[in-house]
């Protein structure tokens, strides 16, 4: 039976080097072509990526994970997953809103991403975060040649007290 994780359980935090094991067995189980190890690490120290992880809460492994660039007025969302076992329990959401009011914080106006052509689940998510359709990578992912959709999130600036 799957056990629900209700969102306010979900802790999302930075990820350390600690991580490095559970976010690469999410990644393992997630992509069909994972990054490397030392991807992750290169990533981990680079003044525009920011990768977080989110954990149930009660100080178990990492369950899910986005990483992102900021570059400007502009986040590029690389890569998001869930642990297949702790999938469809609102984590990747909790990763993705969590981006957004990063994003509403450091006054970015656009986020963008890429998502395999028959990863409904994912479209479905995005479009529920008001994410559009804006163009398509043709044969984007080399190891099978799939199209990429590309979405974008655009950010209304804040118009401050009324």
């Amino acid at each position: 039976m799957i056990r629900e994780i209700p969102t306010e359980k979900i802790e999302i935090r930075p990820m350390v080097e600690e991580d490095l094991d559970a976010v690469m067995e999410i990644e393992r189980h997630s992509f069909k072509a994972p990054w490397s190890r030392q991807v992750f690490r290169e990533e981990l120290v680079r003044e525009w990526a920011y990768l977080r992880v989110a954990t149930p809460g009660d100080d178990r492994a990492a369950t899910g994970f986005i990483n992102f660039w900021l570059v400007r007025d502009e986040i590029h969302i690389l890569n998001i997953a869930t642990h297949p076992m702790f999938r469809q329990r609102g984590i990747a959401s909790a990763l993705l809103a969590q981006t957004i009011a990063f994003a509403r914080e450091h006054d970015v106006r656009h986020l963008t991403l890429e998502v395999r052509r028959s990863n409904h689940t994912a479209i479905r998510m995005y479009r529920s975060f008001d994410f559009r359709p804006i163009g398509v990578r043709p044969k984007y992912y080399a190891e099978d040649r799939e199209d990429a959709i590309v979405m974008l999130l655009t950010l209304e600036p804040d118009a401050g007290p009324v």
